[in-house]
Protein backbone atom coordinates (compact mmCIF):
# COMPACT_ATOMS: atom_id res chain seq x y z
CA UNK A 1 0.00 0.00 0.00
CA UNK A 2 1.58 3.60 -0.88
CA UNK A 3 1.88 6.53 1.20
CA UNK A 4 -0.72 8.18 -1.23
CA UNK A 5 -3.32 5.01 -0.21
CA UNK A 6 -2.66 5.59 3.45
CA UNK A 7 -3.26 8.97 3.77
CA UNK A 8 -6.82 8.49 1.76
CA UNK A 9 -7.76 5.66 4.08
CA UNK A 10 -6.80 7.50 7.04
CA UNK A 11 -9.58 9.95 5.59
CA UNK A 12 -11.93 7.38 6.05
CA UNK A 13 -11.33 6.20 9.66
CA UNK A 14 -14.37 7.08 11.84
CA UNK A 15 -12.68 9.06 14.98
CA UNK A 16 -14.05 6.66 18.13
CA UNK A 17 -11.11 4.35 18.51
CA UNK A 18 -12.58 2.10 21.36
CA UNK A 19 -14.21 -1.24 20.32
CA UNK A 20 -18.29 -1.75 21.30
CA UNK A 21 -18.40 -2.21 24.34
CA UNK A 22 -21.06 -3.36 27.52
CA UNK A 23 -22.44 0.49 28.61
CA UNK A 24 -24.71 -1.65 31.05
CA UNK A 25 -21.29 -2.68 33.27
CA UNK A 26 -20.65 -0.52 36.29
CA UNK A 27 -17.27 1.12 36.09
CA UNK A 28 -15.23 -0.25 39.15
CA UNK A 29 -16.43 -3.84 39.69
CA UNK A 30 -13.64 -6.30 39.46
CA UNK A 31 -11.79 -7.50 36.36
CA UNK A 32 -9.02 -9.33 37.31
CA UNK A 33 -8.13 -11.04 40.47
CA UNK A 34 -4.98 -12.93 41.44
CA UNK A 35 -5.75 -15.25 44.21
CA UNK A 36 -3.10 -16.78 46.08
CA UNK A 37 -0.66 -17.06 42.70
CA UNK A 38 2.36 -19.07 43.46
CA UNK A 39 4.71 -19.74 40.77
CA UNK A 40 7.96 -21.65 41.56
CA UNK A 41 10.87 -22.78 39.85
CA UNK A 42 12.68 -25.76 40.90
CA UNK A 43 13.68 -24.52 44.48
CA UNK A 44 13.08 -20.75 44.12
CA UNK A 45 9.75 -19.10 44.92
CA UNK A 46 9.48 -15.91 42.59
CA UNK A 47 5.99 -15.69 43.42
CA UNK A 48 4.47 -16.51 46.93
CA UNK A 49 0.72 -16.40 47.02
CA UNK A 50 -0.01 -12.97 45.30
CA UNK A 51 -2.99 -11.76 45.80
CA UNK A 52 -4.75 -8.44 44.48
CA UNK A 53 -7.85 -7.12 42.57
CA UNK A 54 -7.85 -5.19 39.08
CA UNK A 55 -11.06 -2.53 38.93
CA UNK A 56 -12.19 -2.22 35.83
CA UNK A 57 -11.64 1.37 34.40
CA UNK A 58 -8.47 2.08 36.79
CA UNK A 59 -4.82 2.42 36.16
CA UNK A 60 -3.05 -0.34 38.95
CA UNK A 61 0.72 0.16 39.00
CA UNK A 62 2.86 -3.07 40.23
CA UNK A 63 5.94 -1.82 41.62
CA UNK A 64 9.12 -3.26 43.60
CA UNK A 65 12.85 -3.75 43.43
CA UNK A 66 14.54 -5.69 40.64
CA UNK A 67 13.69 -9.11 41.50
CA UNK A 68 10.17 -8.36 43.13
CA UNK A 69 8.18 -10.59 40.59
CA UNK A 70 6.35 -7.92 38.25
CA UNK A 71 7.74 -8.98 35.00
CA UNK A 72 7.13 -13.27 36.52
CA UNK A 73 2.92 -11.81 37.76
CA UNK A 74 2.58 -10.33 34.36
CA UNK A 75 3.83 -13.60 32.56
CA UNK A 76 1.59 -15.48 34.95
CA UNK A 77 -1.64 -13.65 33.89
CA UNK A 78 -0.79 -14.03 30.30
CA UNK A 79 -0.79 -17.47 30.00
CA UNK A 80 3.37 -16.99 29.50
CA UNK A 81 3.50 -18.97 32.97
CA UNK A 82 0.91 -21.34 34.54
CA UNK A 83 0.77 -20.58 38.44
CA UNK A 84 2.63 -23.60 40.07
CA UNK A 85 -0.79 -22.87 42.51
CA UNK A 86 -3.74 -20.50 43.23
CA UNK A 87 -5.74 -18.86 40.46
CA UNK A 88 -5.83 -15.76 38.34
CA UNK A 89 -9.47 -14.94 37.27
CA UNK A 90 -10.57 -12.30 34.43
CA UNK A 91 -14.71 -11.34 35.32
CA UNK A 92 -14.46 -14.05 37.75
CA UNK A 93 -14.00 -16.62 35.00
CA UNK A 94 -10.39 -18.76 36.01
CA UNK A 95 -7.70 -18.44 33.17
CA UNK A 96 -6.64 -21.93 33.86
CA UNK A 97 -4.37 -23.59 31.52
CA UNK A 98 -5.46 -21.28 28.36
CA UNK A 99 -3.28 -20.38 25.80
CA UNK A 100 -1.88 -17.16 25.38
CA UNK A 101 -3.85 -16.97 22.16
CA UNK A 102 -6.83 -18.30 23.79
CA UNK A 103 -6.21 -15.30 26.82
CA UNK A 104 -5.86 -12.83 23.75
CA UNK A 105 -9.60 -13.42 22.58
CA UNK A 106 -10.65 -13.54 26.35
CA UNK A 107 -9.52 -9.72 26.80
CA UNK A 108 -6.06 -9.56 28.01
CA UNK A 109 -3.15 -7.72 26.10
CA UNK A 110 0.58 -7.00 26.92
CA UNK A 111 3.75 -5.27 25.32
CA UNK A 112 7.28 -6.02 26.57
CA UNK A 113 10.43 -4.77 28.28
CA UNK A 114 11.91 -5.35 25.59
CA UNK A 115 10.17 -4.44 22.38
CA UNK A 116 8.97 -7.39 20.21
CA UNK A 117 7.80 -6.14 16.78
CA UNK A 118 7.95 -7.24 13.27
CA UNK A 119 11.12 -4.82 11.90
CA UNK A 120 10.25 -6.00 8.16
CA UNK A 121 6.72 -4.61 8.14
CA UNK A 122 5.23 -1.40 8.67
CA UNK A 123 4.09 0.38 11.43
CA UNK A 124 0.26 -0.29 9.78
CA UNK A 125 1.09 -3.79 9.28
CA UNK A 126 2.55 -4.77 13.03
CA UNK A 127 -0.99 -3.29 14.27
CA UNK A 128 -3.31 -4.82 11.51
CA UNK A 129 -1.55 -8.59 13.15
CA UNK A 130 -3.00 -7.37 16.56
CA UNK A 131 -6.25 -7.18 14.92
CA UNK A 132 -5.80 -10.34 13.36
CA UNK A 133 -6.72 -11.96 16.52
CA UNK A 134 -10.24 -10.94 16.85
CA UNK A 135 -10.46 -12.61 12.62
CA UNK A 136 -13.39 -15.09 12.99
CA UNK A 137 -12.41 -16.13 8.68
CA UNK A 138 -11.34 -19.37 8.64
CA UNK A 139 -7.83 -20.50 6.89
CA UNK A 140 -10.00 -21.49 3.72
CA UNK A 141 -11.69 -18.37 3.67
CA UNK A 142 -8.92 -16.26 3.29
CA UNK A 143 -7.59 -18.25 0.79
CA UNK A 144 -10.07 -17.87 -1.28
CA UNK A 145 -10.73 -14.52 -0.51
CA UNK A 146 -14.32 -14.40 0.62
CA UNK A 147 -16.30 -11.53 1.17
CA UNK A 148 -15.90 -11.92 4.87
CA UNK A 149 -12.48 -12.08 4.90
CA UNK A 150 -12.40 -8.97 2.51
CA UNK A 151 -14.81 -7.25 5.02
CA UNK A 152 -12.32 -7.74 7.91
CA UNK A 153 -9.47 -6.66 6.22
CA UNK A 154 -10.81 -3.70 5.46
CA UNK A 155 -11.97 -3.30 8.92
CA UNK A 156 -8.41 -4.37 10.32
CA UNK A 157 -7.01 -1.55 8.18
CA UNK A 158 -9.09 1.32 8.97
CA UNK A 159 -8.74 0.39 12.86
CA UNK A 160 -5.63 0.09 12.57
CA UNK A 161 -4.59 3.81 11.32
CA UNK A 162 -7.48 4.96 13.93
CA UNK A 163 -5.27 3.75 16.52
CA UNK A 164 -2.00 4.74 15.41
CA UNK A 165 -3.50 7.90 15.14
CA UNK A 166 -4.59 7.38 18.24
CA UNK A 167 -0.80 6.53 20.05
CA UNK A 168 0.54 10.01 17.56
CA UNK A 169 2.31 8.04 15.14
CA UNK A 170 0.19 7.84 12.11
CA UNK A 171 2.46 9.84 9.76
CA UNK A 172 4.75 6.54 10.80
CA UNK A 173 2.03 4.06 9.05
CA UNK A 174 4.23 3.67 5.92
CA UNK A 175 7.50 3.24 7.94
CA UNK A 176 8.83 0.05 8.46
CA UNK A 177 8.99 -1.01 12.06
CA UNK A 178 12.98 -0.89 12.76
CA UNK A 179 13.43 2.42 10.81
CA UNK A 180 11.40 3.58 13.82
CA UNK A 181 12.54 6.13 16.66
CA UNK A 182 12.46 4.34 20.04
CA UNK A 183 9.96 5.95 21.19
CA UNK A 184 7.55 5.82 18.42
CA UNK A 185 8.57 2.11 18.21
CA UNK A 186 7.23 1.68 22.16
CA UNK A 187 3.64 3.70 20.62
CA UNK A 188 3.48 1.38 18.09
CA UNK A 189 3.73 -1.92 20.11
CA UNK A 190 0.93 0.05 22.08
CA UNK A 191 -1.43 0.55 19.40
CA UNK A 192 -0.86 -3.19 18.67
CA UNK A 193 -1.56 -4.72 21.64
CA UNK A 194 -4.83 -2.06 21.66
CA UNK A 195 -5.80 -3.73 18.03
CA UNK A 196 -6.63 -6.99 19.66
CA UNK A 197 -9.73 -5.04 21.59
CA UNK A 198 -8.22 -5.84 25.35
CA UNK A 199 -10.43 -5.24 28.17
CA UNK A 200 -6.98 -5.02 30.15
CA UNK A 201 -4.04 -3.81 28.95
CA UNK A 202 -0.80 -4.38 30.73
CA UNK A 203 2.36 -2.20 29.94
CA UNK A 204 5.45 -3.90 30.77
CA UNK A 205 7.99 -1.02 31.81
CA UNK A 206 6.51 1.39 28.84
CA UNK A 207 8.93 4.18 29.60
CA UNK A 208 12.44 2.22 29.38
CA UNK A 209 14.71 4.63 27.73
CA UNK A 210 12.76 7.46 27.92
CA UNK A 211 13.62 11.20 28.44
CA UNK A 212 12.00 13.00 30.81
CA UNK A 213 9.72 14.81 27.69
CA UNK A 214 9.03 11.38 26.48
CA UNK A 215 7.71 9.99 29.79
CA UNK A 216 5.50 13.12 30.34
CA UNK A 217 3.46 12.41 26.68
CA UNK A 218 3.39 8.66 28.49
CA UNK A 219 2.08 9.39 31.43
CA UNK A 220 -0.59 11.48 29.00
CA UNK A 221 -1.14 8.58 26.18
CA UNK A 222 -1.70 6.16 29.40
CA UNK A 223 -4.77 8.50 30.65
CA UNK A 224 -5.69 8.74 27.48
CA UNK A 225 -6.34 4.77 26.92
CA UNK A 226 -7.84 4.74 29.88
CA UNK A 227 -10.17 7.66 29.86
CA UNK A 228 -11.64 5.65 26.02
CA UNK A 229 -12.59 2.89 28.28
CA UNK A 230 -9.97 0.41 28.48
CA UNK A 231 -8.19 -0.89 32.10
CA UNK A 232 -4.56 -0.55 32.41
CA UNK A 233 -2.11 -2.65 34.65
CA UNK A 234 1.61 -0.92 34.41
CA UNK A 235 4.99 -2.05 35.25
CA UNK A 236 7.36 0.99 35.67
CA UNK A 237 10.63 1.72 37.78
CA UNK A 238 10.21 5.52 36.94
CA UNK A 239 8.34 6.71 40.15
CA UNK A 240 7.67 10.06 39.02
CA UNK A 241 5.46 8.42 36.57
CA UNK A 242 3.99 5.34 38.70
CA UNK A 243 2.71 8.02 41.54
CA UNK A 244 1.89 10.68 38.48
CA UNK A 245 -0.44 8.03 36.50
CA UNK A 246 -1.71 5.15 38.79
CA UNK A 247 -5.19 5.27 40.87
CA UNK A 248 -3.93 2.34 42.44
CA UNK A 249 -0.32 0.58 43.68
CA UNK A 250 0.97 -2.59 43.99
CA UNK A 251 4.06 -3.54 45.93
CA UNK A 252 5.92 -6.79 45.69
CA UNK A 253 9.31 -7.79 47.25
CA UNK A 254 11.08 -10.99 46.94
CA UNK A 255 7.63 -12.66 45.07
CA UNK A 256 5.98 -10.96 48.04
CA UNK A 257 3.15 -8.75 48.04
CA UNK A 258 4.39 -6.11 51.10
CA UNK A 259 1.90 -3.55 50.31
CA UNK A 260 -1.08 -1.79 48.34
CA UNK A 261 -3.26 1.33 48.35
CA UNK A 262 -3.03 4.50 46.89
CA UNK A 263 -0.31 6.42 45.78
CA UNK A 264 -0.15 9.06 48.55
CA UNK A 265 -0.43 6.11 50.72
CA UNK A 266 2.65 3.51 49.19
CA UNK A 267 4.58 7.04 49.36
CA UNK A 268 4.72 7.29 53.09
CA UNK A 269 4.59 3.53 53.80
CA UNK A 270 8.00 2.20 55.47
CA UNK A 271 7.96 -1.13 53.94
CA UNK A 272 8.14 0.33 50.48
CA UNK A 273 10.81 2.42 51.93
CA UNK A 274 12.64 0.36 53.22
CA UNK A 275 12.69 -2.51 50.18
CA UNK A 276 13.76 0.01 47.95
CA UNK A 277 16.36 1.85 50.35
CA UNK A 278 17.46 -1.27 51.66
CA UNK A 279 17.23 -0.87 55.26
CA UNK A 280 15.02 -2.43 57.96
CA UNK A 281 11.48 -1.52 58.62
CA UNK A 282 11.93 0.15 62.11
CA UNK A 283 15.01 2.67 60.31
CA UNK A 284 12.46 4.23 58.55
CA UNK A 285 10.51 5.29 61.18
Amino acid sequence: MTAEELAEREAEVAEVVAPDRDIAVEIGDTLLSMDAVTMRFGGLVALDAVSFDLKRGEILGLIGPNGAGKTTCFNALTGVYRPTSGQVRLEGQPLGRRSRHQITRLGIARTFQNIRLFGEMTALENVVVGADARHRTSVVGALLRLPRHHREERQAIDRAMALLEFVGIAHRAADKARNLPYGDQRRLEIARALATEPKLLCLDEPAAGFNPAEKDNLMGLIRKIRDDGYTVLLIEHDMRLVMGVTDRIVVLEFGRKIAEGLPSEIRENPAVIAAYLGVPDDATA
